[in-house]
């Protein structure tokens, strides 16, 4: 529970616990990011392909989310803007990827989705767990938590649609899978885009 419930005084990240949680975060979906492509490509996965993508744009957003603390609200505003906008990228990536293979498909295969689903769960849970207590804040904070949070769910719809590859024998629900990641990051973009437009608009009122 926090202990300011006062919605003047949203935490901006200026503390140095939290840009050691972000640091360590940032490592892990960078490495996250590598392993995941490589064996997405190598299994033919589009979830493991679209949920590695994820993984590299949260390294180089939370890099851009670090550089931003303490910057005034203005550019933190628009750091978070941007971000949103680059995640409805992805998910516009996955998306057409997705009908494409649809098409063209070949069945991925579900142990190397399962295997790696299951590392990058557990990624992605050491990540929440590092930045739970700083899930509330501005739009550059909470852009951070929303990220983490939807790559949890995300593996977890990867290890479940690995599971039902192996008993089913069709790509269906490698693609279902990365239908449903792509509307996540869509959801969790227009949030980010709302959250920070509403700063920017509040930003003259609380500065000068």
């Amino acid at each position: 529970m926090s202990a300011s419930c006062h919605h003047v005084d949203t935490f901006d990240g200026a503390s140095p616990a939290y840009r050691r949680a972000l640091l360590a975060v940032i490592m892990i979906n960078a490495t996250m990011f590598l392993v995941e492509m490589w064996f997405g490509i190598r299994g033919e996965s589009q979830a493991l392909k679209a949920d590695a993508l994820d993984f590299l744009s949260d390294s180089a957003t939370y890099a851009v989310s670090l550089w931003a603390i303490g910057k005034a609200s203005g550019v933190r505003s628009k750091v978070a803007l941007l971000k949103g906008y680059s995640l409805l990228f992805i998910a516009a990536w996955v998306l057409c990827s997705t009908v494409y293979y649809a098409v063209v498909a070949n069945s991925p295969a579900a142990p190397i989705m399962g295997s790696i689903a299951m590392a990058a769960l557990l990624a992605n849970l050491a990540s929440v767990l590092l930045l739970l207590r700083f899930r509330d804040g501005d739009a550059n904070v909470r852009s951070v938590w929303l990220c983490s949070r939807n790559d949890t769910i995300g593996n977890a719809a990867v290890l479940l649609a690995a599971g039902l590859v192996y008993v089913t024998q069709t790509h269906w629900p490698d693609l279902i899978v990365a239908f449903l990641l792509a509307s996540l990051f869509s959801s969790s973009a227009v949030q980010i885009i709302r959250q920070a437009r509403q700063e920017r608009l509040a930003e003259p009122h609380s500065h000068h």
